[in-house]
């Protein structure tokens, strides 16, 4: 991940996600602040004493107490340490990372934590839950227009989250992958990037709980031509769908559209290589790259 790291040894660098999108990511920003403050004062600190002691700048402190600035996993290190909270600070780190994370980001990882399998077409690029770092930077940074920095660094947090879901860890969740051809050979990022992505998914797919198939473009038929989409069965026995076009994202709980969709799914399931020989498939792509 290409975070940007200033700020972190003492310098006033680029906010850390400074732009909170919703209430509910404000709200966590705010209470930290206000937490963060309550035990500054009780130390008898001034904002610029304490700015010194953790290493970051008075405007900087500022700026957190006021929740205006996401706080870095280092400045709440560092401010439970200086202030001796005993872990009280620090423990906040999660929330606060959380909120880091786009609205919607948060919303397709709350819904991947309460599924029990996840099913994922694509057409376009490797599958967001199968990509490596490089590839995922690259991905983001082709945007158009551009990303800031900062967008781009919430982004890429919001992906590795969202990724912890998937391995051997996990098998209460079950996982199936078709992937077209062309995303395999599609060079995001670079020969070598996609020379790990292949690499990466080689080793995803010898998980017990993963199924990953390629849909070879020599395949004369391919029911996933409208686009790529995703099926989540969750706890309670229900189905969505989750559809992202071009400046559009959508979750789909219409039964009439998602079984449409398990439907097109079970048949591009079908007209995929079987996951063993997807895996003979990437090697031989691996070899060639």
């Amino acid at each position: 991940m290409s975070e940007d790291k200033s700020g972190a040894d003492g310098a006033d660098g680029p906010d850390w996600g400074s732009d909170l999108e919703d209430d509910d990511s404000g709200a966590v920003v705010a209470a930290v602040g206000r937490q963060i403050k309550l035990w500054r004062t009780a130390a008898g600190l001034s904002q610029a004493e304490f700015g010194a002691a953790i290493g970051y700048g008075e405007n900087q402190v500022y700026k957190v107490e006021a929740g205006s600035r996401i706080p870095r996993p280092e400045f709440l290190e560092r401010a439970d340490e200086v202030l001796g909270a005993g872990g009280k600070i620090a423990a906040m780190k999660q929330d606060v990372a959380e909120a880091r994370y786009p609205k919607k980001v948060r919303g397709v990882k709350k819904l991947e934590d309460e599924a029990v399998e996840l099913l994922a077409y694509n057409n376009s690029v490797i599958e967001g839950l199968l990509q490596t770092e490089e590839y995922a930077a690259a991905v983001f940074g082709n945007r158009r227009p551009p990303f800031s920095g900062e967008e781009v660094d919430r982004r890429m947090a919001g992906r590795t989250a969202r990724k912890q879901i998937l391995g051997e860890s996990t098998v209460r969740h079950l996982f199936s992958f078709v992937q077209c051809e062309a995303t395999l050979r599609r060079a995001i990022g670079g020969r070598m990037v996609l020379r790990r992505q292949l690499e990466h998914l080689l080793e995803v797919g010898q998980l017990r709980n993963v199924d990953l198939q390629v849909l070879p473009l020599s395949c004369a038929e391919n029911s996933g031509l409208g686009g790529s989409f995703r099926l989540l069965r969750l706890k309670e026995g229900t189905t969505i769908g989750l559809n992202e076009i071009q400046l559009l994202s959508r979750v789909i709980s219409d039964p009439k559209e998602v079984q449409i969709l398990d439907m097109r799914y079970g048949v591009l399931r079908a007209q995929a290589l079987t996951p063993r020989e997807s895996l003979a498939f990437i090697e031989k792509l691996l070899g060639e790259t």
